[in-house]
């Protein structure tokens, strides 16, 4: 208690006005600081005055780049060698990256272009102007991989981009998959590995799933052959 204060020494000093009084002097000391919160600033797209242009907001000095944006590598933003697209996977394809490029079909693909690329997705069924072209037909199965890739970043005809929706990893993942789509609709008897059955045998589910959830998969289990390896 500071000694400036003897009446709060006094016996008759009733106790609450001694609390009130140390509330009060930590409020103001407390309050005397404030440098930090009062300072010179712009509210955003405010005029300034130290500017000719009188724009607050200043744009970036030229040839910054932002935090994970340098996309030095040319051909895996773009699906392009100089102005062509290319028809090379900028990394290797895995089960992994099927399955990603699966689930991102799925979600953003298929509701036009069907789960299995025919083009008879939700979408143009539900009377849809114009109904998308067939994965399968000769064209888009001669089509370079870029070729897709750009189409899933421009936009085509009066389909959007989906730049902004799907990252560029995603996009490659997904124009992985529709290469797949495109072998498994045209297979023949002679591209089925050794010791595959056809058809595959269906899926076995631990779970079967409801209207609310998703049907889980029972663990895989090894063939006999596996085991005697």
């Amino acid at each position: 208690m500071p000694k400036s204060w003897p009446f709060l020494r006094e016996p008759l000093c009733p106790l609450w006005f001694k609390v009130l009084a140390v509330s009060l002097a930590i409020t103001l000391t407390s309050a005397c600081r404030i440098d930090m919160h009062v300072q010179p600033r712009q509210n955003p797209l405010s005029r300034s005055d130290f500017y000719s242009d009188q724009r607050s907001a200043r744009p970036p000095v030229d040839g910054t780049v932002a935090r994970g944006q340098l996309h030095e590598d040319t051909y895996f933003y773009t699906g392009k060698i100089g102005n062509n697209p290319g028809d090379v996977m900028p990394f290797p394809v895995t089960k992994e990256v099927l399955a990603r490029g699966r689930e991102r079909f799925n979600i953003f693909c298929a509701p036009c272009h069907s789960r299995v690329g025919d083009g008879k997705g939700f979408v143009p069924s539900r009377g849809f102007a114009r109904k998308p072209p067939s994965f399968h037909i000769v064209r888009l199965q001669k089509a370079p991989l870029g070729y897709f890739y750009g189409v899933i970043t421009e936009g085509f005809g009066i389909m959007p981009d989906y730049a902004s929706q799907i990252p560029p990893k995603d996009r490659w993942d997904i124009v992985a998959y529709v290469r797949a789509l495109q072998l498994s609709q045209n297979a023949t008897k002679a591209d089925v590995p050794d010791g595959q059955t056809i058809p595959s045998e269906p899926p076995k589910f631990r779970e079967p799933g409801s209207g609310a959830s998703l049907p889980v998969l029972a663990p895989e289990t090894k063939s006999k052959a596996e085991e005697d390896k």
